[in-house]
């Protein structure tokens, strides 16, 4: 059940990702807050357009009760710090919002980590592993200031990008196509092939990669390693 309000919600850190009723509608939505009443949780979230919405967990798709029941508050948020990565991402960065790739004018600014996705619409092992980085993403980004994921694409046309970001329902930000190569040449990533996960610190200090030397093993050993960073 539905229930919309009419109160304008302020929040400094916008989370948006889909929310999937069980009817099959889908919104864009940020969770703002989680209360309980008979034994039933029920989320307040807000729009895109600012207003408020409530959703009863008996409302929604098996994978969002969780998401619903697993939801902590954020702690007292830090002080995002400068970073070597600000100039190169400030005000170049996208979306996706609804079917199109769109500014993004929510992403976060981490005070930890940067989680770099190098990946392309054409990579039969990228459209393999994405999912479970979607499901990562989806999982620890909510209210979680400490880390974002840029995907760095490997396309060559916007067009590309748009689908593959459709296709995967991608939930993160990602850097302009006429921005990566001044990006990739700036960073000088390890490894050349994909899909490749490089983590760094805001320094831009490499903490891991899909590439150990000139070994590549791939981009779950990275995501499981900010997984475990994430609970310190």
């Amino acid at each position: 059940h539905l229930l919309l309000g009419y109160l304008l919600v302020v929040s400094a850190h916008a989370e948006f990702r889909t929310w999937t009723r069980n009817d099959g509608k889908t919104a864009e939505l940020d969770l703002i807050k989680v209360s309980e009443t008979a034994g039933e949780k029920t989320g307040e979230f807000k729009m895109r357009n600012g207003a408020s919405v409530n959703l009863a967990s008996s409302s929604l798709i098996a994978a969002d009760v969780k998401l619903l029941a697993d939801w902590k508050p954020a702690a007292a948020a830090e002080a995002a710090v400068p970073s070597v990565f600000d100039k190169f991402l400030d005000n170049d960065l996208i979306r996706l919002s609804g079917k199109s790739l769109k500014a993004c004018k929510d992403a976060t600014k981490p005070t930890k980590y940067y989680l770099f996705y190098y990946t392309a619409s054409w990579c039969g092992p990228c459209h393999k592993f994405t999912p479970s980085l979607v499901e990562f993403y989806n999982k620890h980004k909510p209210g979680n200031d400490q880390f974002e994921l840029v995907l760095i694409t490997c396309d060559d046309n916007e067009k590309d990008m748009e689908g593959y970001a459709q296709e995967m329902k991608m939930p993160w930000p990602q850097l302009k196509l006429s921005k990566t190569e001044r990006f990739k040449k700036e960073f000088k990533h390890p490894g050349s092939g994909i899909p490749n996960l490089v983590l760094t610190d805001t320094s831009g200090t490499l903490l891991k990669t899909s590439y150990e030397g000139a070994n590549y093993v791939g981009p779950t050993v990275v995501m499981n390693y900010l997984a475990t960073l994430l609970k310190k």
